[in-house]
């Protein structure tokens, strides 16, 4: 994708309102919220795990999958590292209180919509 394709790039506030999405999606696990976050055609990878999730519809299925471990309560801190026209860096940890910490990068690619195209996360878990 180009940012001749992508008119209005995201910027620092929109951004911020798509991860406070993300965060809530995570908390409410509910199908609307999760879709609300992603084109139809969307990928979601996760490095060093096999995730693999192509288009929307196994997006939401693959993070509703996860539902269970998540009850054991979580947090994340975040921080926006780059926005280069539609593609984004993030970088955060996330706390798990049944997994542990993990530091996090994301790569995220926006479409002119403000829906994501595509998340690459990498997954480091803290010793």
């Amino acid at each position: 994708m180009t940012t001749d394709t992508f008119p209005f790039p995201p910027t620092t506030d929109t951004i911020t309102t798509w991860v406070d999405s993300y965060l809530l999606a995570w908390r409410s696990n509910e199908k609307a919220d999760i879709e609300d976050l992603f084109t139809e055609d969307a990928e979601y990878h996760e490095a060093p795990f096999d995730t693999e999730w192509i288009g929307r519809d196994a997006i939401v299925e693959g993070w509703r999958g996860r539902w269970d471990w998540q009850q054991g309560g979580w947090d994340s801190d975040w921080s926006i590292a780059s926005i280069d026209g539609p593609t984004v860096l993030i970088t955060g940890i996330g706390h798990y209180v049944e997994l542990g910490d993990f530091d996090n990068v994301w790569t995220l690619h926006f479409d002119a919509s403000g829906l994501c195209s595509k998340f690459n996360m990498l997954n480091t878990e803290r010793n």
